[in-house]
């Protein structure tokens, strides 16, 4: 892992610097535009230079349906204050989402074909679809579409993708800036750099920023817009480290939903209708105990947290609680397998934090937070079937232009997990 060092130059500049640097040394660039703070900071920085130099730059906005409406003016105010230096990939096609507010429906399916009449908002004009990229397959996941955009634009020539994102946020934006394993990825030995496709460098102009530093640009240049939505959060008393912009059902996103009732009214009626559990999800999230998980828990009188655990799974749809003990299985068996007879009821919690022990109270936290992929055991979420497709479709398959056939990978038989402890 690197070190931090600081210079004397402040992030504006800097962020200047890089900036032209990748101008001067690649034809073919696009950035990826959200209409958060950030990206919109981003795209403006980029654009001052493409405007300076007569260039175009495609910017590609994924569309998730569910947005404010604040969003979408913003961004249509941003692609109309552009529009002669940009190449427009406005994208609204079939992406399948987390939706952790509820049991039922672990999944949602933004401009979902068969769902037209609970479509929060209808697709603007001339926005793209699956139909105008070859590579893409209705039902991705969102990481999945990233990489095939960046190969497929670039055509196979080396080319530039301006990412927003900033290593204060998170410890994995900072690992992809300063993980010292990259350096033989980068772009002329640049850290703000990663090459993550064939001819396609990931740009992070702004990684260095801190959110004051974003809201001072925006501050200094009041003639370049920013989203109004933040205004509104601002004036709701949320902190400008608390403000985020995304899908609204999501693992961490869902901690925001509430906002949409107070910021957005009419937003929100159709969130509500849109997605099962959006209500409850948003009722509930931010309580304390053990309605989430996210804070201290306990278990009820008479309960071990293994006992607790089964009595969890058993009241949920079987689809949903046939997925959590294959889950489970699967990380006991792991367990086992590194020396451990028996799963203990718990463990220090700094133990389970850490992903260092494994422990039932682990389990029954997975189940309370909704936490599908049980990434709270250290596990992963796997590639889509729309993701399988695709592959398919590369290999060129007598049956690519079908979907996979999917495999119930649990054995109905196997059901001990369930058992009273």
């Amino acid at each position: 892992m690197g070190i931090k060092r600081y210079h004397d130059t402040d992030v504006l500049t800097a962020a200047r610097r890089r900036i032209k640097l990748i101008f001067d040394n690649f034809e073919r660039i696009y950035m990826a535009f959200s209409g958060g703070k950030d990206s919109s900071v981003q795209m403006h920085l980029v654009m001052e230079e493409a405007v300076k130099r007569g260039r175009k730059v495609a910017v590609m906005f994924i569309d998730f349906e569910a947005q404010y409406a604040e969003t979408i003016t913003h961004i249509s105010e941003m692609f109309k204050l552009y529009a002669k230096n940009i190449e427009p990939h406005w994208i609204c096609m079939p992406i399948a989402l987390r939706n952790a507010v509820t049991n039922y429906e672990p999944q949602w399916l933004a401009w979902d074909p068969e769902k037209r009449d609970l479509w929060i908002r209808q697709k603007p004009d001339n926005c793209k679809t699956e139909a105008d990229y070859p590579f893409a397959v209705a039902g991705m996941e969102f990481e999945e579409f990233i990489v095939p955009f960046g190969e497929w634009y670039a055509q196979g020539q080396d080319t530039a993708a301006f990412i927003a994102i900033r290593a204060q946020e998170s410890l994995h934006r900072y690992c992809a800036i300063a993980t010292w394993e990259k350096r033989d990825m980068t772009f002329q030995g640049q850290r703000w750099t990663t090459k993550v496709a064939n001819h396609v460098y990931n740009i992070y102009p702004i990684y260095d920023w801190l959110t004051e530093d974003v809201w001072k640009y925006h501050a200094a240049f009041p003639d370049k817009p920013h989203n109004a939505i933040y205004d509104r959060m601002h004036m709701a008393g949320v902190s400008i480290n608390q403000q985020r912009l995304c899908q609204p059902y999501g693992d961490d996103q869902r901690r925001g939903l509430w906002l949409y009732h107070i910021l957005e009214p009419d937003t929100w009626a159709k969130l509500v209708a849109r997605v099962n559990g959006a209500n409850s999800g948003a009722m509930y999230i931010n309580e304390k105990g053990n309605i989430t998980g996210y804070h201290h828990i306990t278990k009820p009188p008479g309960h071990t947290w293994r006992s607790f655990t089964n009595l969890l799974l058993q009241t949920m749809p079987p689809k949903t609680r046939d997925h959590y003990v294959f889950r489970f299985k699967k990380f006991i068996h792991g367990w086992h397998d590194r020396g451990y007879s028996e799963i203990p009821d718990a463990v220090p919690s700094e133990l389970e934090a850490k992903c260092w022990a494994p422990s039932w109270r682990r389990m029954a936290k997975v189940l309370l937070r909704n936490d599908y992929w049980c990434k709270g055991l250290g596990q992963t979420q796997p590639k889509s079937a729309a993701w399988i497709r695709f592959k398919q479709m590369q290999k060129g398959g007598a049956d690519a232009a079908s979907p996979p056939k999917v495999v119930d990978v649990v054995d109905q038989k196997q059901t001990d997990l369930l058992a009273p402890a």
